[in-house]
């Protein structure tokens, strides 16, 4: 149970949020634990359904709970951390965690390069390109909806097979080799296209991600558009004092 305080100068909804916090905290309520309702908070505690709303609401935003619609408010399952340094891919990176990456293959085609993707490879508009869309996994878990852009003329013979497990592994086997990225980060709201394909309900925030991959003679290798689960996924940036 959770000390509620009415006389004290912390405002209560603030109250609200540090008891589920310490609750999480000490596993009373585990990840995947619906948490009581509401109606059931404020009957319970003797204040508004406004005040506590404040507090669910805060702490979803936070990432700490997530609403599942018709279901209730679950606890949310421990966010994996990326530090933004280093380039790896992403099997790499949930093998590192001791999870186990799988790749669920939408579509493997090759179409005709638009012009930002004709710039980022640096090749004629409307030359052809493989465009693979695919889902990320960890642990059997949906992260990230990816869609690549690589050209044949660089990376010949790609299949479906080979981007249903690491496209990376495959590039460096041929002989080349990656040097460097450049990747952007953009905070957004899931598109109903993208829903299903993450399990995400209506209005649930994701990370956009371009990457632009280059190898260590200049050539750009990749342009990948990625929509990541915010609710699943933080990334984190070491800085110094310069």
């Amino acid at each position: 149970m959770m000390k509620i305080d009415k006389h004290s100068p912390i405002p209560i909804y603030y109250q609200i949020e540090e008891g589920i916090r310490e609750l999480i905290e000490q596993k009373v309520w585990r990840a995947g634990d619906v948490i009581p309702s509401e109606r059931e908070l404020s009957e319970m505690y003797g204040i508004s359904r406004m005040t506590v709303r404040q507090a669910i609401n805060n702490l979803v935003n936070e990432g700490l709970l997530v609403r599942q619609r018709g279901k209730g408010t679950f606890v949310a399952e421990k966010k994996m951390e990326q530090a933004l340094k280093g380039l790896t891919s992403f099997s790499e990176d949930m093998r590192a965690r001791g999870m186990v990456p799988g790749t669920r293959l939408l579509s493997f085609s090759i179409v005709e390069a638009g012009k930002k993707v004709a710039e980022k490879l640096s090749i004629a508009m409307g030359a052809p390109v493989y465009e693979v869309k695919r889902i990320h996994l960890a642990d059997g878990m949906p992260m990230a909806l990816e869609v690549l852009y690589m050209s044949p003329q660089l990376v010949p013979n790609l299949s479906e097979e080979i981007v249903s497990r690491s496209v990376y592994e495959y590039i460096e086997s041929l002989g080349l080799q990656i040097a460097s990225a450049r990747q952007t980060l953009e905070a957004a709201i899931v598109r109903q296209s993208e829903q299903d394909w993450l399990e995400l309900s209506d209005g649930a925030p994701v990370l956009l991600i371009e990457r632009h991959t280059f190898l260590t003679d200049g050539r750009p290798l990749e342009y990948v558009k990625s929509v990541y689960r915010a609710d699943r996924y933080k990334f984190v940036i070491d800085m110094e004092k310069r």
